[in-house]
């Protein structure tokens, strides 16, 4: 999952390009899409940030 901070900042610049469009139904597409981009960074902050992963070579045993 990308970082909370990432995510915060890709949707402020959804708000950016929002605001700027004269098209409503594209603003509307981008806000609900920045919407989404801020729950999934406060999700991700509420785990803690983020769930812990093993590393690309890790192997899993039994």
């Amino acid at each position: 999952m990308a970082g909370r901070e990432y995510l915060n900042r890709q949707a402020v610049t959804l708000l950016k390009f929002a605001q700027t469009t004269t098209d409503p139904v594209v603003a509307a597409g981008l806000v609900e899409k920045a919407a989404d981009l801020k729950e999934q960074a406060e999700e991700h902050r509420e785990d803690g940030g983020g769930a812990a992963t093993a590393s690309p070579g890790a192997v899993a045993r039994e």
